[in-house]
């Protein structure tokens, strides 16, 4: 018997990143999820599947950490909401004060939203504002990079080349210049990917930087590109061209920061810092809504002034939300506690281990990992994913691959015994879904 939950929910929720029709003919049923414990869900039925991909990759420590959620409840004690504009907290004061430590204090002044295209929107409006401020008001274009994912609002389609999301919209889109990326699958070697993408951002801002704003840009992973990688050597090149021509550089992390790369922040394994650094995600520990924009001191001092015009007047109802700070302070100690990064390094390597059998496949091709994100590309019809998908939840596990590349992104919590079940299943989906 059907759950009724499901067509309540057909009747009355209209879900994301979805065509509705899926659902409602049964192609794509909804999973009926009750309750979640570590990296697990479990459904109405009492089916449990392993979070592959950590509810699209913002549940670090597992659903319904302990850790996490007394410093929610606690919180609910004493503060649940203040309007941040007039009034501060303990919880926002705290926050910015550690994630600034963990840049080395060279970005700070954090501006806070709830989500990863609001903190785009912020990332874009701030660069732009601050060239007006600066008496360089036609400094106001954008750059990305081809395959480029920066969230679904407007101004952040602007900076997003993924044509399913942004073409239905293109009439309400300021387009911004699509320079190459440097995956590295479209080169003999990652380096070589990397100085061609690298040349061909040098030839465009040599005729382009005075009209130039900021070049946004997803380091080390392209996500929803199909876990596009580059090589560190990239972001160093872009660094130093972004410097020459007085062009901001913008890091959108919001999928790829805290310790999804191997490194708390992807930026850092080519040692630069960007001008904007866009967090959310895994912030919270996938507990709450929250986003951060921070940047360096120049930058907001070119706001700072007596007339309000001069001011960067944004705002969210919800900026600053306390309960969302208190998980992402909770997420942060659990970094230092239980010496996570280390941890992912052992734990990523088993999994690297395990999915070996998958280069003997004359199906699959670029095999690749970066930290706690593994993918791999497999040459199928256009009905491979819905497959894949179906056997992975045969096999207790949850996966959504993106086209024909599936991809890993779990919490980083699995034991060993999790681990195995995790990769077996992938292995025995893949092999279901290549079936004749």
């Amino acid at each position: 018997m059907q759950d009724p939950l499901l067509a309540r929910s057909l009747a009355a929720v209209w879900h994301p990143c979805t065509q509705m029709k899926a659902h409602g003919d049964g192609l794509s049923p909804l999973l009926p999820i009750v309750r979640g414990h570590g990296p697990w869900l479990e459904d109405s039925s009492g089916r449990r599947f392993l979070d592959g991909i950590s509810s699209w990759w913002v549940n670090l420590f597992g659903h319904c950490n302990p850790r996490i959620g007394d410093a929610v409840a606690d919180q609910l004690q004493r503060l649940e909401h203040v309007m941040l504009a007039g009034c501060t907290h303990e919880p926002v004061v705290q926050l910015s004060e550690r994630l600034a430590q963990l840049t080395a204090n060279a970005l700070g002044h954090c501006f806070y939203a709830s989500d990863g295209a609001s903190a785009t929107e912020i990332a874009l409006k701030m660069s732009a504002h601050f060239w007006r401020n600066s008496g360089k008001p036609d400094k106001s274009g954008f750059l990305c990079l081809a395959g480029g994912y920066h969230g679904e609002t407007i101004g952040a389609l602007g900076v997003t080349d993924i044509p399913i999301f942004r073409d239905a919209y293109s009439a309400l889109i300021k387009a911004a210049t699509i320079l190459p990326s440097a995956d590295a699958r479209q080169a003999a070697s990652p380096l070589e990917a990397a100085h061609l993408a690298a040349k061909a951002l040098e030839l465009h801002l040599a005729q382009h930087h005075e009209q130039t704003a900021a070049l946004i840009l997803e380091p080390l992973v392209q996500c929803a590109a199909g876990m596009a990688m580059h090589d560190p050597e990239y972001l160093r090149l872009v660094r130093e061209l972004c410097d020459h021509h007085q062009v901001h550089l913008i890091c959108d992390e919001i999928a790829v920061g805290f310790g999804r790369t191997g490194t708390m922040f992807a930026h850092e394994q080519a040692a630069i810092r960007p001008d904007f650094l866009c967090l959310s995600k895994g912030i919270s520990g996938g507990y709450l809504p929250l986003s951060v924009v921070m940047t360096c001191d120049p930058i907001y001092q070119a706001f700072y002034d007596d007339r309000t015009a001069m001011g960067f007047l944004h705002s969210h109802s919800y900026t600053g939300n306390p309960l969302a700070c208190r998980a992402a302070l909770a997420t942060l100690d659990i970094f230092v506690d239980d010496d996570v990064l280390v941890g992912n390094s052992a734990r990523g390597n088993k999994i690297d281990e395990r999915l070996a059998p998958l280069t003997a496949n004359p199906a699959v091709s670029a095999y690749r990992r970066r930290g706690m994100i593994f993918a791999f590309d497999v040459a199928a019809d256009g009905g491979f994913s819905r497959r894949f998908q179906h056997a992975a939840l045969e096999r207790q596990v949850l996966l959504r691959p993106i086209g024909n590349t599936v991809y890993l992104m779990p919490p980083y919590i699995l034991d060993d015994r999790e681990i195995d079940h995790l990769c077996q299943a992938t292995l025995d989906a893949l092999a279901e879904a290549l079936e004749p």
